[in-house]
């Protein structure tokens, strides 16, 4: 049996709505799109959220909202996609990455130190000595499990600087302070947080994004420079609300999300609970069947947290799998098994390596669990006889050790 790293759960609903929208004669940024923000602002608990193109597209617009100009700092996790330092280069900016901990989560104690290290004058790795100020750090929710977000906030807080959270991994995704504290979404726990709508991820708009924040002024921002600099609402001006009329109050860009996407992500938002509740299904049967397997460390859900399970990432011991974690992967692609592996840390990257000088023992506990790394398949919709061939074959690749 073949098994796919990802299936999307596209069902009959959410195609009717997308032809809906191609009827209508309104493709691009309209109705759809504005229901969209109503919809997923009120989801998550935030009081504004502005429907974007991708969350690469949210996270550049965010630091911008904060201001981040060219040789600020921004801090950044190692252990992430590129994206989330990449929107940094945008502005010729500088990313000052930061070493994951054991939820492969950003590391508090490391960002305290590393804030206090810039603050003080001290050597940061990769950050040249006259770098401006520090605005920003984006921490990015590993697989769909909240970082530490009150740590960061409370840290972020003493040193002056914005949070933005990478929540690409999370819909929905829920911290606690204690058993006695109530559940917070993420979207509600920072000053800004971005969503990914992309084709594998909890919810889908093909491609898509979403910004969500309580502070009007930095939503009106964001919302102004997704559309060029136009002044607000000026998709409004094809309709019988709007007007022809239109300012650029600032050089903005073309984030926009269609109005395609975004009846695709209403329906799949109506479905959140749905395809959240199923994908907890996989990952629970996952640590049931392969807890017996030798040398395989399963993901947790850390008492205080609610998992998105957007990934299902183990790690392997080396012990056990003296032959690495390379062959482990051409072994689950011989029997029919997709995988990947969720990262590479950035700071081994060539590019960020090389522009940096950066070293794979700057930052140990991402270099140290990056060649351990390996991504099961987990989707909504995912047939026991899928999962069962995914068991299967990593235990007989563990019987062949």
């Amino acid at each position: 049996m073949n098994v796919p790293f990802f299936r999307p759960n596209i069902g009959e609903r959410e195609i009717e709505e997308v032809v809906t929208c191609l009827r209508s004669g309104w493709l691009t940024t309209g109705p759809n799109a504005s229901s969209f923000e109503k919809e997923f602002a009120n989801y998550v608990g935030a009081k504004y959220a502005i429907a974007l193109n991708s969350c690469t597209a949210a996270l550049h617009l965010a630091l911008e909202a904060v201001g981040v100009e060219r040789g600020d700092v921004v801090v950044v996790p190692t252990m992430t996609f590129a994206a989330t330092a990449e929107v940094v280069r945008y502005f010729d900016a500088i990313p000052a990455f930061v070493d994951c901990d054991a939820t492969q989560c950003i590391d508090v104690d490391a960002l305290e130190e590393i804030l206090d290290r810039l603050k003080n004058g001290q050597k940061v790795a990769g950050v040249p000595s006259d770098h401006g100020p520090v605005r920003a750090v984006i921490p990015m929710h590993y697989g769909g499990q909240m970082a530490n977000v009150d740590e960061i906030n409370r840290i972020a807080a003493l040193h002056g600087i914005a949070v933005i959270e990478d929540a690409a991994h999370t819909l929905p995704a829920f911290i606690r302070k204690d058993d006695q504290s109530p559940w917070r979404a993420a979207g509600t726990t920072s000053k800004l947080t971005c969503f990914s709508f992309y084709a594998n991820k909890c919810i889908t708009t093909g491609e898509g994004g979403m910004a969500v924040t309580d502070d009007e002024k930095l939503a009106e921002r964001i919302r102004i420079m997704s559309l060029h600099g136009m002044s607000k609402d000026a998709w409004k001006r094809f309709t019988s609300a709007g007007s022809w009329y239109y300012e650029v109050v600032a050089p903005g860009f073309k984030y926009n999300i269609t109005d395609m996407a975004a009846a695709l992500g209403r329906v799949q938002l109506g479905r959140a609970e749905e395809l959240w509740s199923d994908r907890k299904r996989v990952a629970n049967e996952y640590r049931q069947r392969l807890a017996s397997i030798p040398g395989l460390e399963l993901p947790t859900e850390l008492p205080d947290r609610r998992h998105s399970w957007h990934l299902f990432s183990l790690r392997l011991d080396l012990s056990v799998w003296r032959t690495g974690r390379d062959a482990f992967m051409d072994g689950l692609k011989q029997r029919g098994i997709g995988a990947s592996v969720h990262w590479m840390p950035l700071h081994m990257q060539p590019y960020y390596r090389d522009k940096y000088g950066l070293e794979p023992s700057d930052y140990p506990t991402a270099a140290s669990l990056w060649p351990r790394l390996v991504s099961l398949p987990i989707f909504p919709g995912m047939k026991d006889e899928e999962l069962a061939a995914v068991v299967s074959a990593i235990g007989a690749m563990a019987a062949e050790l």
